[in-house]
C-alpha cells in the first residue's frame, strides 16, 4: 500500500473508507494515527472527544481515501463517541502491551460498545497491541492477543507507534481485507451519497446488526 499525496483533485478516489480507533486512554491511538498519516511520532496528551485525519493511499490498484476517527478513551466521552461507530467499515481496537487493564477492557468494555453501536454487520476489526518497543515491560503476551483475535473474529498485529514497526502494515491489512469484502466495498464506493465527515449524535439502533 502506497501513500498518495493529496492532489489538487482530491475528489478523485475510487473508494472512501471510514475507520474508527477505540481503546483505553493512553494506549497510543493518537500516536499510531499520527505515525501512519504523517510518518512522525509524538507523545500526545489524551484526545478530547474525537479527532479526525484523512489519508490518501493506493492499494489493490485503487485510489482510496481513508477517513480515520480517533476517539477519546476516557469514560466521560463515551456517549459523545458512540455515534461515530455508525457506518465504519473498519474498527481498530488498541491496547498497550505493558498495561494489563487496557487488554482486559477490550472484552469488558470495548467489544460491548461495538456490539451496541456498530451498524455494519461485516465491519472488519483489527486488534492492535501497541508499544512493543517496551518489550522489557510487556505484561500481555502475543499469544494472548492471538487468542483474543481468534475469539472475537479480529485481525491481529503488534506494533510500535514510536519506532513505526508494523504501523503501515496495520492499516494495510485492514484496507486489503475491506477491499476483499464486497458489501464494504459497495458502501465505500463513490456512488453511495453520504457524508461521513459530518457526524451527528445518533441514538443506537437496537435492531441494527452488530459486528461482534
Amino acid at each position: 500500500m502506497e501513500s498518495s499525496p493529496p492532489s489538487s483533485k482530491q475528489t478523485e478516489f475510487d473508494y472512501l473508507f471510514k475507520f474508527l480507533m477505540i481503546g483505553d486512554s493512553g494506549v497510543g491511538k493518537s500516536s499510531l494515527l499520527l505515525s501512519f498519516t504523517s510518518d512522525t511520532f509524538e507523545e500526545l496528551s489524551p484526545t478530547i472527544g474525537v479527532d479526525f485525519k484523512v489519508k490518501y493511499v493506493n492499494a489493490g490498484g485503487k485510489n482510496l481515501k481513508l477517513a480515520i476517527w480517533d476517539t477519546a478513551g476516557q469514560e466521560r466521552f463515551r456517549t459523545l463517541t458512540s455515534s461515530y461507530y455508525r457506518g465504519a467499515q473498519g474498527i481498530i481496537m488498541v491496547y498497550d502491551v505493558t498495561r494489563r487493564d487496557t487488554f482486559t477492557n477490550l472484552s469488558e468494555v470495548w467489544s460491548k460498545e461495538i456490539e451496541l453501536y456498530s451498524t455494519n454487520q461485516d465491519c472488519i476489526k483489527m486488534l492492535v497491541g501497541n508499544k512493543v518497543d517496551k518489550e522489557s515491560e510487556r505484561v500481555v503476551t502475543k499469544k494472548e492477543g492471538i487468542n483474543f483475535a481468534r475469539e472475537y473474529g479480529c485481525l491481529f498485529i503488534e506494533c510500535s507507534a514510536k519506532t513505526r514497526v508494523n504501523v503501515q502494515q496495520c492499516f494495510e491489512e485492514l484496507v486489503l481485507k475491506i477491499l476483499d469484502t464486497p458489501s464494504l466495498l459497495a458502501e465505500g464506493s463513490k456512488g453511495v451519497k453520504k457524508n461521513i465527515f459530518k457526524q451527528k449524535p445518533l441514538q443506537p439502533d437496537a435492531s441494527a446488526s452488530s459486528c461482534c
